[in-house]
């Protein structure tokens, strides 16, 4: 009778769409991050004129940093290593990205570069120091996440090995941050010299026992993931030619 009931009442028993459990959590999330967006916050490190400006610029399809006749002439030239940082709101097949992109002019511009990592050191520690202060508060409901998340340095292309500075500097913060080292112009160098010149980057590397970001693969991952990670790996340090220009060639094609 009370089936019979419901019926007339036009009351339907709804079937669930799709599959419930906890397996299904990491798609919530996923969904919910795509929605929100995410934050990344990157680090460039290396002496004027490298290409820093282009290769962010490029990298993201963005003007990050503008052109050096947009920028306001400084009153005083910098002296040692300044930090600086510019954010600008991403947004690429539906998801959006809050980058900040923490530049370091003056390093590596002066003829004592002692302590030169000193201040990037300490900026970098600092912001460890300002997401711990707000984990400990009571209320962590709008934590702001300003930490580095990698560091791009770039080494200039001279062909030999690593300079001191660039010693020194991967030294003091490999255990700190995800460090990427990148060969600046290299078109600079042939195919050749670049081989070898990437070969004793490694060498310096592993000598001095320097930790660099590099991909890993585990049991859960695709073989076509497994396969991308590998041939990034062999691409390590990554050599990187940049231009803002687009130049069309005869046949028409840019």
């Amino acid at each position: 009778m009370k089936a019979n009931a419901g019926n007339a009442t036009g009351i339907q028993k709804k079937k669930m769409q799709g599959y419930v459990g906890f397996s299904n959590y990491p798609n919530q999330v996923h969904r919910r991050s795509v929605k929100r967006g995410f934050n990344f916050t990157l680090m460039v490190v290396g002496e004027s004129g490298i290409g820093k400006s282009t290769l962010i610029n490029t990298l993201f399809d963005t003007k990050i940093f503008p052109d050096r006749e947009e920028m306001p002439p400084s009153a005083e030239p910098i002296k040692g290593v300044d930090v600086t940082s510019m954010s600008a709101d991403i947004q690429e097949n539906g998801v959006k990205l809050r980058l900040t992109v923490v530049d370091t002019p003056g390093f590596g511009d002066s003829i004592n570069n002692e302590d030169a990592w000193q201040p990037i050191l300490e900026n970098i520690e600092s912001r460890f120091d300002a997401y711990l202060a707000q984990e400990n508060r009571v209320n962590r409901s709008k934590i702001s996440d300003n930490r580095i998340d990698a560091v791009i340095y770039f080494i200039k292309p001279t062909g030999h090995c690593l300079r001191a500075i660039d010693i020194e500097f991967m030294k003091r913060l490999h255990t700190k941050v995800n460090l990427i080292p990148i060969v600046a112009k290299a078109d600079t160098l042939t195919a050749r010299e670049l081989e070898l010149f990437k070969a004793k980057i490694m060498a310096d590397i592993n000598y001095h026992g320097i930790q660099i970001f590099k991909p890993v693969s585990d049991e859960f991952d695709d073989p076509e993931t497994v396969s991308d990670n590998r041939e990034i790996l062999s691409k390590i340090p990554f050599a990187v030619i940049g231009s803002e220009k687009l130049v069309e060639r005869p046949d028409g094609t840019m």
